[in-house]
């Protein structure tokens, strides 16, 4: 187990994190995106035609940042991910109704985001450290 209970619950949180997988020169590639929880796995779902999904392919290795914002708590978690369908879309809908206000707004963005192909990115974790 490399979550501890600690990080669990600060990830309890819908924020904007921080995605950063490696480009094909072996530079970060840092995106803004929403992420979910599936036991210790981070999950973020996304449209499939990205260049972070064609990262995730060619190299699986990626993190995700989250907080550290002064003065706050933050964490640097690191792992591999893996790309997976989103099977009824149940990450898409889960991860946009924790985010969205409203579940109009979240209803609204699901109607556009989910005919446009969307694939699940799941990192599983290897490593935490204080940011």
């Amino acid at each position: 187990m490399v979550l501890t209970d600690t990080v669990r619950a600060f990830l309890q949180k819908p924020v904007v994190v921080r995605m950063a997988v490696v480009d094909a020169d072996g530079y970060p590639h840092v995106v803004p995106v929403w992420y979910g929880m599936d036991g210790d796995d981070v999950i973020v779902f996304g449209y499939r035609k990205t260049r972070k999904v064609d990262f995730i392919k060619a190299n699986p290795k990626g993190s995700i940042q989250i907080g550290g914002d002064p003065p706050g708590e933050g964490y640097l978690i690191k792992g591999e991910f893996s790309l997976e369908e989103d099977v009824d879309h149940r990450w898409t809908r889960q991860i946009t109704y924790a985010y969205e206000a409203t579940q109009e707004s979240a209803d609204k963005l699901l109607a556009e985001w989910i005919p446009a192909g969307l694939i699940v990115m799941r990192l599983k974790v290897t490593k935490v450290s204080k940011v």
